[in-house]
């Protein structure tokens, strides 16, 4: 019997391994080396040929790929709570967009601190993210050890990150390169919509996505609202346009698509465009309801995402797993309509795909040791009959106990092992005060 040596054997109840079987393994082990899985099976296979620097016994949890945030606002989680129950737009414009005209460097740095540490204490291992001073949410995500693609929001305005267009493509170079050789953080080029930008600054867009041979993100018919500004300033609507504008291809991820005709559910899944679903934002902000059934049949790559914690107000992907399912089954009154398991998918693969992370989303031997396990011990998760059944209509972020990235433990029974999250506490007690004081200016104005 031949012997192999690995960094950590993880010994779990089941594990959820989201590979292309699907398969669900019980009583099972994981051999983790260098930060990728050396080997995955039963752990009566296992336990015998693996000597392990580490065992971490998980034999009274579940196991399951690291959840993928596909888009969301990490910073704004400075801002959680503070301009609720409001239509997106006056939302946006009146309060969103004037407080984060004060944010500092620093500001944005705690906020996604704070987000990190909520993200990986609720199974959540990458996320994408745009926003203000971006550099600083990269800079946070690998304090953090999570994995994240960044993007610098691009307006045709001055935004307290840059003062024209061209300052603006320099910072998205700037970045690039800055994380170019970060294991966990890379970068795509970010413009904010079609209602904050110029046709040049969105042509141009594209144009630096394929100089620099990165993804491009957008906000894309999030409202019928949306849809009607741009048929005034364009004579289009927003997916038209944007196709018109050369921005719909593989590189693209679209964020909501919530208000789309057949014809241009047809244009996305032609294109090649994936898009990231936000069921809990577009609830609250009354956006609409996305037509996930007919994007999963056109082919659309699709996955899953918070949005910010302004517009939701947590980043629990297990709640936006739940979410997703029960939204679509009340609206179209059938029962049967996007099932657990293509859920599961959206929030695991379909991140990956949308992330443009093939190493990530499943767990099978090569992949990277992206995985999270949820204590089964939890009443709400007890008996267990079903895991995927479990994980999206009854498990919640709450119930993790594990997160892990590259093999490297992050957060274990509530500690987490990079982040001083007691100090950081303290830090964001004082920044919520300035952030308090800049709104009710605001309001006031």
């Amino acid at each position: 019997m031949t012997i192999s040596h690995c960094d950590t054997l993880i010994h779990a109840a089941w594990v959820v391994t989201q590979d292309d079987s699907r398969r669900i393994l019980e009583d099972a082990g994981i051999a983790v080396s260098n930060g990728f899985i050396s080997a995955i099976g039963s752990w009566e296979e296992l336990a015998p040929v693996w000597y392990p620097k580490r065992i971490v016994d998980l034999t009274k949890h579940l196991v399951l790929p690291g959840l993928i945030n596909a888009h969301t606002h990490a910073s704004m989680t400075l801002m959680r709570g503070l301009a609720d129950d409001l239509p997106l737009m006056e939302w946006l414009t009146k309060h969103i967009f004037p407080v984060e005209q004060k944010l500092t460097p620093e500001l944005v740095h705690l906020g996604a601190l704070l987000a990190c540490c909520e993200m990986t204490k609720t199974g959540t291992t990458a996320f994408c993210d745009m926003y203000l001073m971006e550099e600083h949410v990269g800079r946070a995500a690998e304090e953090a050890g999570l994995r994240a693609r960044i993007g610098e929001v691009l307006f045709s305005f001055p935004s307290p990150a840059y003062a024209s267009q061209d300052e603006a493509f320099d910072l998205v170079r700037s970045m690039k390169e800055r994380f170019d050789g970060s294991n966990r953080v890379n970068t795509a080029v970010m413009p904010h919509s079609v209602y904050t930008t110029s046709p040049e600054l969105l042509e141009k867009s594209m144009e630096l996505a394929e100089e620099l041979d990165i993804p491009l993100n957008i906000h894309l018919a999030e409202t019928q609202t949306e849809s009607q500004q741009s048929i005034e300033q364009h004579g289009l609507r927003p997916v038209p346009y944007a196709a018109e504008r050369g921005l719909l291809s593989k590189r693209t991820l679209a964020a909501h698509a919530v208000d789309l005709t057949d014809e241009e559910i047809d244009l996305l899944a032609k294109s090649g465009t994936r898009v990231c679903h936000n069921p809990e934002s577009n609830m609250k902000l009354a956006s609409g309801i996305a037509r996930v059934p007919e994007m999963q049949a056109a082919g659309i790559p699709l996955s899953l995402g918070t949005d910010g914690a302004c517009s939701n107000n947590n980043l629990d992907m297990f709640s936006e797993m739940s979410s997703c399912a029960l939204l679509q089954k009340v609206h179209h009154k059938d029962s049967t309509r996007v099932p657990a398991q293509q859920v599961l998918d959206m929030a695991t693969r379909g991140g990956a795909c949308s992330l443009d992370m093939p190493q990530t989303g499943y767990l099978a031997k090569g992949q990277a040791a992206d995985l999270i396990a949820l204590n089964l011990n939890t009443p709400s998760l007890m008996p267990m009959y079903n895991p995927i059944s479990h994980l999206v209509y009854a498990a919640q972020g709450a119930d993790v106990a594990l997160t892990m990235v590259g093999g490297e433990t992050l957060y274990q029974d509530g500690k987490f092992t990079r982040i001083d999250y007691p100090a950081l506490r303290e830090e964001i007690r004082d920044a919520a005060e300035f952030i308090k004081k800049q709104f009710e200016q605001g309001k006031m104005a």
